[in-house]
């Protein structure tokens, strides 16, 4: 696909449509902040584009839209920049056309427990606001305190209550979407059921700004749970710690988080958080588990039933949280588990999720991969529904088992998840980094039918280029 290049006359276009200060360029803004726009959260990746835009409301995005369609001009939608999978690079330069000033909770309708939002509000902050008025929008993923609800939309982001609330897609009603050509729409209805025609709604959940832009969300929203509990469950095997997760749900108990941290996924968060934690030198994994709802004698005895679970494996002391700071401070721990990763060590972090019960299979498969290619991984994740995120430490491999020798050891990582009744990411999408490996996936005629869609809603192939396919 070939792209037009921008020209001096598109750019004071923009600056027609937003305003100078919100049409950003190389030579308008420092260094280190243009930069920014050409990153995200996947391995140190930069592509720049030629022009960040920074619209304010439905019809700026149209009009810019509109402009680079008739000029061929390639859009990258960006919202928080806070993605794994490189979904938010310009990959093909153009045009940057940053969520960041779509930033209001337009309405809570308490009434019919839904809000209406834009895409550039950060997830905590809507959770929260929300939560004032004791309603509960549960999709929490490990960076929500800064990133946005349409990049949550675009990936179908999850996150530890995904396990017993679901993912973002289970949350959202109706959107409006600006189309590449301009064209503004709304997908759905503000209705629980809606049986007319398509549902577009869910089609742009987790295209990843392939299809259209989101400057609108209709979310629906639940009860808050008043009541939570919080376990550490501290193993001295990997794979039995992986193993116990399908054991609780057999026993009846379904946790609204269940998450698993391998060794060193832990001792690095807490390190790099500087939150003390005694790990005894035989432990190898832990389980963090979370139970909520509104009757707290009914939790205590969810956490007995949990506590004979666990009895049945080489566990050490499990820890029962009593205080919201030391709750905080556990969590802390597993949001930050990325960062410290980050921190440590430029890696690759795959998105592998398979059923819940193939889990300990998964952990053994990749430790063994590992081995016999010479890398190390850091393994961590939303145990309770398959999700594991395994981390390829990059340490000493050189450039050439970087760049290139791990592609085979990742193609084998993917074909065991496939293998398991898995696939290749559960929350983190394709982009950029995971496209060659969508094949082992998705067969050609899944791969067709999409490819139509896409060239259905935008057959100049301006939106988001270069990713997925």
């Amino acid at each position: 696909m070939e792209y037009q290049v921008l020209t001096p006359t598109l750019v004071t276009a923009f600056e027609a449509i937003v305003g100078p200060a919100h049409v950003l360029t190389a030579q308008t803004v420092e260094a280190d902040v243009y930069t920014d726009y050409g990153r995200d959260h996947t391995e140190d990746f930069h592509f720049a584009p030629d022009v960040v835009v920074r619209p304010a409301n439905a019809e700026e995005v149209s009009q810019i839209v509109r402009l680079c369609y008739e000029h061929h001009i390639p859009v990258t939608p960006r919202g928080a920049g806070t993605g794994l999978s490189g979904g938010a690079l310009p990959i093909h330069h153009g045009v940057v056309l940053s969520t960041e000033r779509l930033n209001k909770i337009i309405e809570i309708d308490e009434r019919n427990l839904q809000a209406t939002v834009e895409p550039g509000v950060v997830t905590e902050v809507f959770q929260n606001a929300v939560k004032e008025v004791g309603l509960f929008y549960p999709p929490d993923p490990a960076s929500k305190g800064s990133c946005f609800l349409g990049g949550n939309l675009s990936e179908s982001s999850g996150g530890p209550k995904a396990v017993k609330y679901g993912v973002t897609k289970d949350y959202v009603l109706n959107m409006q979407v600006v189309l590449p050509t301009g064209d503004i729409i709304w997908t759905g209805a503000n209705t629980l059921k809606n049986a007319t025609g398509y549902n577009l709604t869910q089609l742009m959940v987790g295209s990843e700004g392939t299809l259209g832009i989101i400057t609108r969300i209709v979310f629906k929203l639940l009860p808050y749970p008043q009541q939570n509990l919080l376990l550490l469950a501290p193993f001295r095997k990997e794979t039995e710690a992986a193993a116990a997760v399908s054991a609780i749900f057999r026993a009846g108990i379904v946790p609204s988080g269940l998450e698993f941290m391998e060794r060193e996924a832990i001792e690095w968060s807490s390190r790099y958080l500087n939150i003390p934690l005694s790990l005894p030198e035989d432990i190898r994994a832990h389980l963090l588990i979370e139970l909520d709802g509104q009757d707290l004698d009914q939790l205590y005895k969810e956490a007995e039933a949990v506590y004979g679970v666990l009895e049945n494996y080489d566990v050490d002391e499990i820890l029962l949280a009593d205080t919201a700071g030391q709750k905080d401070d556990l969590w802390r721990i597993r949001r930050n588990i990325g960062n410290a990763v980050r921190y440590n060590s430029v890696y690759k972090e795959e998105d592998t999720v398979v059923p819940r019960a193939e889990l300990a299979t998964l952990l053994q498969g990749v430790k063994e991969i590992g081995q016999r290619y010479g890398f190390n991984s850091v393994c961590y994740g939303h145990a309770g529904d398959g999700n594991l995120h395994v981390n390829i430490i990059r340490g000493d491999l050189d450039d050439e088992m970087w760049n290139h020798g791990l592609q085979e050891p990742i193609k084998e990582l993917f074909r065991l998840c496939v293998r398991l009744g898995g696939t290749i990411s559960g929350e983190h999408g394709i982009g950029l980094v995971q496209k060659p490996y969508i094949g082992i996936a998705l067969g050609e005629p899944q791969l067709n039918l999409m490819r139509g869609i896409k060239q259905v809603f935008d057959p100049r192939g301006i939106m988001n280029p270069g990713k997925i396919f």
